[in-house]
């Protein structure tokens, strides 16, 4: 387990999903997540057949934050252009951590 971190302060432990396997399946079939799901080496997520809506946080290769976006159920969100790991939260999270944009 790994642990989502800015600025010094642990935010969350963060599940790492690496192979093809764990990035094709994300948060499906779950009802919720405690913590975060960092999504390594994509560029693409959506929520079609989820259960919740979450924070979807667009990171560039060094984890720098490019966007956030509340994505609700059955949805397809737009990546920023240099997106290349999507860390996914319970949606208000990233709001609560207060994470912006050029956070690393």
């Amino acid at each position: 387990m790994a642990w989502l971190v800015c600025d010094g302060k642990v935010l969350a432990s963060c599940e790492v999903a690496t192979t093809r396997a764990q990035r094709r399946k994300g948060l499906l079939g779950r009802s919720g997540i405690e913590g975060a799901l960092l999504i390594a080496h994509t560029r693409l997520v959506h929520t079609v057949g989820m259960r919740f809506s979450i924070d979807a946080i667009f990171c560039d290769a060094d984890l720098v934050v490019l966007a956030i976006k509340q994505v609700d159920r059955l949805r397809l969100p737009i990546s920023p252009r240099g997106t290349r790991n999507i860390v996914e939260v319970e949606r208000g999270a990233a709001e609560r951590w207060a994470l912006c944009v050029g956070d690393q």
